[in-house]
């Protein structure tokens, strides 16, 4: 069995769209759509600039999404900014993570976080959602200044722990991230949440699975 387990964060293990959830009666209808704007432009954002060779932290990219989001969704209230940036540093996790962590945890598994998220972003998700004791590492691209899918990023890990990136299970709701993952050479278990259909062919998950609950009994 893997002793060596790597997640990524937003969306694998915190729902990004929880804050807008958390104040949907205020922003009203278009909550959804304004949320998947949020995100799309979140990362847009740090994509750009890493093939830009520029950097900015992801709460930067968080800050100028939203703002772009705002003004491509006029029905939403941009008098909500705060809150809906102030609940970003506090977002849910989902349900099955902190018992799947801690299983593994129990079974001697190394466990790490690997996020374009800045060290300040990571810390607040993680201690908001009780996971402060679980993480042996918590990596984030703040140290390289470059973004996934930049091979760089991935080689955070194997730098620090000293291992080949075959000996590593990485774990990615994001199909994107999942590719970069496995070109790099990492065991890759696709989380598909939402049924999203297959691509980048080119560099498939070892695993694909709805949640992170079955991850125990992949070995």
């Amino acid at each position: 069995m893997l002793h060596s387990y790597v997640f990524d964060a937003y969306g694998t293990l915190f729902n990004v769209h929880a804050a807008v959830r958390r104040h949907a009666g205020e922003i009203g209808p278009d909550g959804q759509l304004l949320s998947d704007i949020w995100r799309a432009k979140q990362l847009e954002y740090s994509w750009v600039e890493t093939l830009m060779e520029v950097y900015s932290d992801f709460w930067v990219h968080t800050e100028r999404a939203l703002d772009f989001a705002f003004q491509k969704v006029p029905s939403a209230d941009p008098a909500l900014r705060q809150k809906l940036l102030d609940a970003y540093w506090r977002l849910d996790c989902y349900p099955e993570v902190p018992s799947v962590l801690k299983a593994l945890k129990a079974e001697g598994a190394r466990l790490a976080i690997l996020s374009n998220g800045s060290p300040a972003m990571l810390e607040s998700a993680v201690k908001s959602a009780g996971l402060d004791s679980v993480f042996d590492n918590i990596f984030s691209v703040d140290e390289i200044r470059k973004f996934k899918t930049h091979p760089s990023v991935y080689e955070l890990v194997t730098t620090a722990w000293r291992v080949y990136p075959e000996a590593v299970s990485f774990q990615s709701s994001n199909r994107w991230d999942i590719a970069g993952a496995s070109k790099f050479g990492f065991r890759t278990v696709w989380i598909n949440r939402t049924n999203q259909p297959e691509e980048y062919s080119d560099y498939p998950p070892r695993l694909i699975l709805p949640s992170l609950e079955a991850l125990p009994a992949t070995g």
